[in-house]
């Protein structure tokens, strides 16, 4: 995340949780303020009641055909398929947030999304399903980092009660909510632009698995950045 333009919310990492809870109600405020200023482009047609801009490689393999709002799904930690994500989404004008990933790199984001619509959060403090909670409330889509364990029932009924009456879709990595129904399973499998010794990244692949209740797994190739060119042999 370091040399990049992403700007953190430092001060939820510090002071009481009041203190934390005000501090990102006030920027969720701002960001509300400046997506309904007269100079903001709205886009009708790309509005989405129920769901969340989604990659369309990516939409086409979950249910309903993308993330949907007030929901959970459940991601492996697959970094690329989640700044893919945040891209897409801050790009079309959707509101992300990224809570307690402070390796996360953000480069593709500053080229192909808006680093002006993400809020990233690297150290949560001792509560960070607490900022979670707040952050559903006025974003499109928050990823919470979490490690590999889930939370019991009783810690994630708030959390969940937060969810249900928010209008952010949440996507948690590693760690994950009871009754997750949806789950995205992705490697990367292919990069592109690098020969021998030389050259940079400039492209990849990765194989993406969707799992959930009452629907058939669904299975696909999500291609990033410059697409694999068919070659004479």
């Amino acid at each position: 995340m370091n040399q990049t333009h992403v700007r953190p919310l430092a001060a939820v990492a510090g002071g009481d949780r009041a203190g934390q809870v005000a501090a990102l109600r006030a920027r969720l405020q701002a960001m509300e303020a400046a997506s309904e200023s007269p100079a903001a482009p709205v886009a009708p047609e790309d509005v989405e009641v129920e769901g969340v801009d989604t990659p369309p490689q990516l939409a086409k393999l979950l249910p309903f055909g993308g993330l949907r709002r007030r929901q959970a799904v459940r991601c492996t930690d697959c970094p690329a398929l989640v700044v893919e994500l945040i891209s897409y989404v801050s790009a079309r004008g959707g509101y992300v947030a990224v809570v307690g990933w402070p390796e996360l790199s953000f480069a593709q984001v500053v080229e192909d999304g808006d680093m002006d619509k993400v809020i990233a959060i690297p150290d949560p403090g001792p509560q960070p399903w607490a900022v979670t909670g707040v952050l559903v409330e006025g974003l499109d889509l928050v990823i919470h980092y979490a490690p590999a364990v889930s939370l019991s029932p009783a810690s994630a009924r708030p959390v969940l009660a937060k969810l249900r009456g928010a209008k952010a879709a949440l996507v948690t990595v590693g760690g994950g909510l009871p009754g997750t129904h949806t789950h995205i399973s992705a490697e990367v499998t292919t990069y592109r632009g690098l020969g021998r010794g030389t050259g940079r990244i400039n492209g990849l692949d990765i194989s993406v698995r969707v799992s959930a209740k009452g629907a058939r797994p669904a299975q696909g190739v999500i291609s990033c950045g410059k697409r694999r060119r068919l070659e004479a042999v």
